[in-house]
Formats: structure tokens, sequence, C-alpha cells
């Protein structure tokens, strides 16, 4: 198995590379300014947010990301802006991308809003070759340090009321390929395209529930669909389900712990073939929302 993952991370950056290339979040409903800048300031308060994902543990050069984010409203009505900042790793491989957004609301009616956002991005890529186990330690192709950096634009369209919500985006507008002369190597960065939705069900006076889906599409690649089930109970402890089509299932949890501070984490089990070499991937994030800079006030906490 690590020589097929090593095969795998080798082909990415020896070859021309496609395929879903963004990082992969199970907690997307929490962290949706990263794959649309239109959501940026919507929660009406200032928050930073913070996340670790550690993919198909205990495999050698499994994939890791590292996000952290912040994001406020601006303005009297609603204006976004955030910054955030996502590091992949994968095997010799290293992506770190900074992004600012910015977003506009319009209001449609009462409490229906259409937000219009647009983000830019720096991507900076490494390859070390020199972490591979190679055969020939004096092959041209498999030896030094790739670095790249290429700017990008996003875009998106964030739909929402207090119940539930609906948004279209391509954070990564620009295709970009690194072409390499001297190792003769492209890594190709292609659009990608999220479609992000869901709605908050009011079960009984304690407890919420939240359907919600991800939907990504990428050239080279088949559409994506995640699907999630959650429960809100007591405005405290959220308990739920997720599905990632013929790839994983996967469980989640988070708890306010006080006003200002949210906890989750979610377990993924792998049902595709990778899953019999390892026990499944972890993801925990946490939320802080910062009342004493701002205003108002969130009667209840926020399902999204």
């Amino acid at each position: 198995m690590k020589k097929i993952l090593l095969l795998s991370i080798v082909s990415a950056f020896v070859f021309p590379c496609f395929g879903q290339q963004q990082s992969q979040y199970t907690q997307y409903m929490y962290n949706t300014m990263t794959v649309n800048p239109a959501y940026t300031g919507t929660r009406g308060l200032p928050s930073v947010f913070g996340l670790y994902r550690a993919q198909w543990v205990g495999m050698d050069g499994a994939p890791s990301t590292a996000n952290f984010a912040v994001e406020a409203p601006i303005t009297q009505n609603g204006q976004g802006l955030g910054l955030s900042f996502i590091n992949d790793q994968i095997g010799p491989a290293s992506e770190s991308i900074v992004t600012v957004s910015y977003s506009y609301p319009i209001q449609l009616a009462a409490e229906l809003f259409l937000s219009l956002g647009i983000s830019g991005s720096l991507d900076f890529t490494k390859v070390d070759y020199s972490k591979l186990n190679v055969y020939d330690p004096d092959d041209p192709y498999l030896s030094g340090i790739l670095n790249k950096t290429s700017p990008n634009l996003g875009a998106g369209v964030y739909l929402h009321s207090p119940k539930w919500y609906f948004g279209l985006s391509a954070p990564l507008i620009l295709e970009t390929k690194f072409y390499d002369d001297v190792k003769m190597s492209v890594v190709s960065q292609n659009m990608h395209f999220y479609a992000i939705g869901g709605y908050v069900i009011d079960l009984s006076g304690n407890t919420k529930f939240k359907p919600a889906a991800l939907i990504k599409a990428v050239s080279g690649a088949p559409i994506a669909v995640d699907v999630s089930a959650n429960f809100l109970f007591m405005d405290k402890l959220t308990l739920g389900a997720a599905y990632r089509w013929d790839a994983s299932v996967s469980g989640m949890a988070g708890f306010q712990v006080s006003p200002g501070l949210y906890i989750g984490y979610a377990y993924d089990y792998d049902t595709s073939g990778i899953g019999n070499y390892n026990p499944g991937s972890h993801e925990i994030f946490l939320r802080f929302d910062l009342f004493a800079m701002t205003k108002y006030r969130l009667v209840s906490p926020r399902f999204f």
C-alpha cells in the first residue's frame, strides 16, 4: 500500500496532474468561507476559526490540512472581510494558500439576503524530491526542490435566511500550470466549482435538525458529493453523520462550550479500498466568536 501511495504522489508531480486538488473537509458546513467568499461576514460578528485534518492516519506521506481563518462584518449593512490561510501536506509536497475575501450583501426581503463575494489568493507550492525513497538517487527527475508561486481569483454567491442557505462558487478561477523545464514536469491547478446548501428544521423547542450538502466539480475528476445530517440539542450539543459518495462515512460531534467558543470533531471511515490500510481520518476545529468587538448579539448560536 505504501508503494501505491508513493506512486500516486510522484505521478502527481512528475506527470500532468488533474483531479480533485482543493482541501477536503468533513465539517464543511462550519468552514464555508474557504469554498465561497460570499459567505464572509454573514454570521454578523467577528469570528476566528482554526481546523486541523489528519487523513488516512498511520500511512506514510498521508495528507494533512491546517486551516486558519478570520472574518468579520465591516460595515453597518453587513459587508464582510476575511483572511484565511491553508496548508496542505502530502508526502514530499506542500501547498500553502493565503486568501483575502470580501462580500457585499443585498437584502431581498425582510430576512432574505443575497451576498456577492470575491477573493484574491497566493498559492505557494513546494515539492521536495529528497523526501522520496528513490531507487536511483541520481535520477534527475526525482531530485532537488520545486518551488512555484501563483496568484488566483475567486467568486461566489450566497443566498441565505435564518433557516436555510444556498451558495455557488468558484474559489480558484484561474487555471495555472507550473512547468519545470529541467524535470519536464507539469503541475496543473484547475478551476473548481462548488454548490452548497442546508436547511434548519425545528423539531421541538430544544432540538433542531439540519440536512446539508456540498457538491464539488473539477475537470478530470468525477463529481464529488458530500451529504450530512446534524442535530442540535439545547443550542449546545451537536451530533450528526455524513457520507462522501463512494469514499467515506463520518460521525460528527460539536459542543458550544461558551457563548463565544465552539469545538467540533469528525471521524471518517473510508469505504473505498484504501480503508483496508488505515484506521480512518480525524478532523477537529475551534471557532471563537468575538462578541466584545460588535454591538450585535446572537439570540441563540447559529447552526451555520
